[in-house]
């Protein structure tokens, strides 16, 4: 069971990458996919070395001790999903945003740990799971702040050579 329900999530986050991947915004959707790759896998390298979670049931189980599936493809779709809702948001509706995401995350986690072989927690909660959705999703979500920042900053530096 375990292996076609990874299987299922693989082949949703497929076809999800030419929906999510278009658009005027693709520099940024890139950096969020692939920051929070990053992100998600050294999180999850840590949280598995310090043995606070297992996968039992994982793809190439023989070189990755975390789950690749949801490191690099998963929670990184989710976030650009996430980013793209929440981009021009202010940080009240940005929060409120991000329980859509942690919360069922939360949930599913602590449903799948009860009932299936794809996590095993040992020094961990679905509250450890919260906070980790959250920080990672607003760690992602000020780097492209800061991204915006950049832009604007580099935009009216143009701006000002184009009228001096």
């Amino acid at each position: 069971m375990e292996k076609k329900l990874l299987n299922l999530l693989l082949g949703l986050c497929i076809f999800s990458v030419p929906f999510l991947f278009k658009g005027k915004k693709m520099r940024e959707t890139l950096v969020v996919f692939f920051s929070k790759g990053v992100l998600a896998t050294l999180v999850d390298a840590y949280v598995v070395g310090t043995k606070r979670v297992e996968y039992p049931v994982r793809p190439f189980s023989k070189i990755f001790k975390t789950n690749v599936i949801y490191d690099i493809l998963f929670f990184p779709l989710l976030s650009v999903i996430w980013v793209k809702i929440s981009y021009n948001d202010k940080l009240r509706n940005i929060f409120l945003k991000s329980l859509i995401f942690s919360v069922p995350m939360s949930i599913a986690q602590w449903y799948f740990e009860k009932n299936t072989r794809l996590f095993k927690w040992r020094k961990w909660s679905i509250f450890h799971t919260f906070g980790s959705v959250n920080f990672t999703l607003f760690t992602i979500r000020g780097f492209v702040g800061f991204i915006k920042i950049l832009d604007r900053l580099k935009n009216n530096r143009n701006l000002t050579k184009l009228e001096g």
